[in-house]
Order: C-alpha cells, then structure tokens, then sequence
C-alpha cells in the first residue's frame, strides 16, 4: 500500500498529512474539553445532575448524559491524534508492534468512541420522537404543537440537591442508552478479538492478518453506514415534527436537525465507502509497493477529516451554547428567597407580654 522511501519514513506528503490531522484533531478535542468543562461548571453551579431540559439536538437529556457525549467526542479525537504522530513515529522506527497488532488497536479506539458518541446522540433523537407520539396518544385534547412547544419551552425545576457535587457519578441512563452501551461493549470486545487474532496471524499458522483486518473494517464501516442512515431518518422525523411548531426557537432548531442530519448523512457515507473499497483504514500495516502519493493523501483525507473530523467539528459548533443561558436564569431565579423586613408591624415585647396576662385572667 505504501512505498517507504528514506529507510522507513513516509513520503513527505503523507508525513505533512499526518501533521495536519492531528493538529485538526487535537484543536477538536480540546473544543471539546473545554464545552465539558464549561457544562460542568453550570451543572455544578446550578444543580442539574439529574435535570432534564430540551436540549437542541438530544432531545429531553440530562446534563450528565450532555457531558458523556463531549467526553466521547474529546477522547476520540485524542486517539486520533495519538494515532497521527506514533504512525509517523512508527513507521520511521520500525515499531514490529506496530505492524501486528498495536497499530489496529490504536486505529480502531478512536473510531468506537465516535461510533458511540453519535450513536449516543441518536437515541436521544429516537427518545423524543417516540416520547412526543407518546404524548400525543395521551393527551387527546392537547394538540401536537402545544405538546411539542411545553416540551420545548417548560424547563423541569426539581433538581436534586443533595448530588451537585457528583454529578459525573450519577447518571439517567434510559433503555436506549442501554443498548448503545452495549453495542459499544460489543463492538469493543469483537476489535479485541480481531487484534488477537491479527497477533496470531503474523507468525506460521493458516490465520490471515490482513483478512482478519479487513473484516473487521468492512463490518465496522457498514455499521457507520447503517447509523448515518438512521440519523438521517430521525433527523427528517424531528424536522417534521418541529416543522408544526410556530415559534423562532422550534424554526432555529429544526434548521439545526437537519443540517447535522445531512452532515452525518454525507461524512459517514465518504468515509464507509473508501473503507470499504480501499486499504486506507490500515494504512499502518505497510508494505514496500508503489502507490499514487497524491491519490493516499486524498483518500486519507476523504476517510478521516471528512468521515470523522467534520461531523465532531459541526457537533460541537451547533451546541456551543448548551445550555440555554436563558433555562439557566430561570433556574436561578426560582431558588431566590427574599427577606422583607417591615417595622409597622412590629409589637413591642412589653405590650405584648401585658395583652397575654390580661387575656389569661
């Protein structure tokens, strides 16, 4: 897949690729961190471990669970860059780690964690539309727009206390968080195997490591398929259902849907096509071939800053400003308490002690 020239390095074109990625993915991930941060500091200030509130994209979603997806994306950005510099670092060295096993688990992280972050974000999607139908069945003099705009425009108040200080602890988990917990597992656990079986594939037996890789990317790359067109689907339903709605914000956010909808829709499927039809995705399991510099560094590319860097990026520039400032002073404002101190109404304790003897007898 890869001519290596100057011993082991890559051609410098490939090298100043690898550099561009992961300073773009190290910019991402520290976006990232610094919105988990910020969230944490409000969430933390104003007491909303388990307070659901709408948020742009997610849906009814506790701020914890709003933490989790950055810390996702801001981890598997990180992997990413790690990724970038020790292929270079690598390749240069002659790392024989790198080539059986290491440099697939450390390509193969970053992509579980992104999987599930945006699986994540689709369940939160799943979990409004099936909630507003809900509604909608229940409450039969309630009209899909005035359900849709209370859910919207009604902030939950009854906040916890007692857990403010935790609030990366305790967590609402619903049951679609459930299953992409689970499928994260599984995914996980079937890269692990893989990784195994690549090890025992380099030495004298009928394993095949670059079979056993490419398995593993093409299945990997028709489920990152598979959940654009999932997002895409949801996303039209979300649209259509705020499209009922007559208010500035439901207009602002249902343009917001759609646009990651499409986004995902457009990333994910350049991504999983060069997967599918390239060798771009182990690209760290060189061998000494000749290739088209100009057309690898296209494709890598199309598969990481287009497949996954865009989608981060756009993610986490439509949720700058979660949460809401104006839920946020709302909150506040209903945990004042106001003394009023009036002295017309104050009783000299002497009278007062002669009103009660004379009342006794």
């Amino acid at each position: 897949m890869l001519e290596l020239r100057d011993g082991s390095c890559y051609p410098k074109a490939l090298v100043a690729v690898n550099v561009a990625l992961a300073c773009v993915d190290g910019a991402i991930a520290l976006l990232a961190f610094y919105q988990l941060m910020r969230i944490h500091s409000r969430n933390s200030h104003v007491g909303w471990t388990r307070q659901k509130v709408l948020i742009d994209l997610s849906g009814n979603v506790a701020f914890s669970s709003l933490q989790v997806f950055h810390l996702m994306i801001g981890s598997s950005n990180v992997g990413y860059f790690l990724y970038f510099v020790l292929t270079l670092v690598a390749a240069c060295e002659g790392w024989l780690c790198w080539s059986h096993s290491c440099g697939f688990v450390l390509m193969a992280c970053p992509e579980i964690l992104f999987l599930a972050a945006f699986l994540l974000l689709l369940s939160f999607w799943v979990d409004l539309c099936h909630q507003a139908k809900d509604e909608e069945d229940e409450d039969e003099g309630c009209s899909p727009r005035e359900a849709l705009l209370e859910k919207m425009n009604k902030p939950d108040v009854n906040a916890d206390s007692s857990r403010r200080c935790c609030s990366f602890r305790v967590l609402h988990i619903g049951s679609r968080q459930k299953v992409v917990v689970l499928v994260t597992l599984l995914v996980f656990v079937f890269m692990l195997v893989s990784a195994v079986l690549i090890w025992i594939g380099m030495g004298k037996n009928p394993i095949d490591s670059s079979v056993v890789a490419r398995v593993y990317v093409d299945l990997f790359a028709i489920a990152v398929l598979l959940l654009g067109g999932a997002l895409a689907c949801y996303g039209l339903v979300l649209f259509l259902k705020m499209s009922k709605v007559r208010s500035e914000r439901a207009c602002s956010e249902m343009w917001k849907v759609a646009s990651l909808a499409t986004v995902s829709v457009l990333c994910f499927a350049s991504s999983a096509f060069v997967a599918l039809f390239t060798d771009i995705p182990v690209l760290y399991h060189w061998h000494r071939q000749n290739i088209n510099v100009v057309y690898t560094s296209l494709l890598l590319i199309l598969y990481y800053f287009i497949g996954s860097s865009v989608p981060s990026a756009f993610v986490l520039w439509v949720m700058r400003e979660l949460p809401p400032s104006s839920v946020i002073d709302v909150i506040e404002e209903s945990t004042t308490i106001t003394f009023i101190s009036d002295s017309s109404v104050m009783v000299h304790p002497q009278r007062w002690t002669a009103a009660t003897s004379s009342k006794n007898q």
